[in-house]
């Protein structure tokens, strides 16, 4: 009779704990959904109903965002997802696979990146930007975002190279492929939920950023969707049009969103796999 009561008497314990678990969830999700929902819902509201005059403000005042400003955000995220990729993915596969003199040291030095404040140095960077003559270039943005990017994505791609077994490595040097064809005929394929993390991370740090740009651009020819969408929002008398300005937050949040939903099985792997090793 002890055994049987004592299983009785766990059942409702394993019931609070799901339900527990089912209002935590519940709660982290309309805490991360309602700022979303409320600039949706404030972008379409009207004096008198609700409408989409909001979105025709946004891309049709003079001062509004413009193809050349979705344009200039677009191209500054591919080339910081390119240039991350490339180099954490060579930064990581030498960290995780090879072994030389001061490998642990250099590697905690990139991720000491991660404790200093970025704000504190884009001053400096726009001062070396100058003379390498990249001053208010969307290439110099992407670099400085590469920057900023390394130390989580090396980490991330280094970890993802150590939970991949070294038979696979080793079997493709039976077959005579060298160290780079080992790289991108074998292991970049182990690797691509890895691969998937750290380019959605590069994305959205490249496509929400705004101080950055704000320090580093000038010309409003170069400015990217969030430096376009604050430039606009100033109606007349200086009063600020709410409106316009959520609409532009939930134009900038929809590719962001869906993004995440198209990649999130891969990226879920990549920290699964990878991030929790090491």
């Amino acid at each position: 009779m002890v055994p049987l009561t004592r299983s009785a008497g766990a059942r409702p314990t394993a019931r609070s704990a799901g339900w527990g678990q089912g209002v935590t969830v519940t709660a982290l999700a309309i805490l991360f959904v309602f700022p979303l929902a409320w600039s949706g819902w404030a972008s379409v509201r009207q004096p008198g109903g609700f409408g989409v005059a909001a979105y025709q403000r946004l891309f049709t005042a003079d001062n509004g965002v413009q193809v050349r400003h979705l344009g200039n955000s677009l191209l500054v995220c591919a080339l910081t997802v390119v240039g991350t990729l490339v180099v954490a993915t060579l930064g990581g596969y030498a960290f995780g696979r090879f072994s030389f003199p001061g490998r642990d040291l250099l590697f905690l030095l990139t991720l000491a990146i991660l404790t200093v404040p970025y704000a504190t140095i884009l001053i400096a960077l726009y001062v070396l930007l100058g003379w390498l003559g990249l001053a208010d270039s969307l290439v110099g943005l992407s670099l400085v975002l590469v920057t900023f990017q390394l130390p989580f994505a090396v980490f991330m791609m280094r970890n993802s190279f150590e939970a991949v077994p070294r038979e696979l490595e080793e079997s493709a040097y039976v077959d005579g492929c060298g160290t780079f064809t080992a790289l991108t005929r074998v292991l970049l394929g182990a690797v691509r939920p890895g691969l998937v993390t750290v380019s959605l991370f590069a994305f959205l740090s490249a496509w929400n950023e705004f101080f950055a740009p704000l320090i580093l651009l000038n010309s409003t020819d170069t400015f990217t969707l969030p430096l376009a969408v604050v430039n606009m929002r100033t109606a007349s008398y200086g009063s600020i049009d709410y409106a316009a300005l959520e609409s532009g937050v939930t134009f900038m949040a929809l590719p962001c969103v869906v993004l995440f939903l198209v990649l999130q099985r891969s990226y879920v792997r990549g920290f699964t796999s990878g991030a929790v090793k090491g």
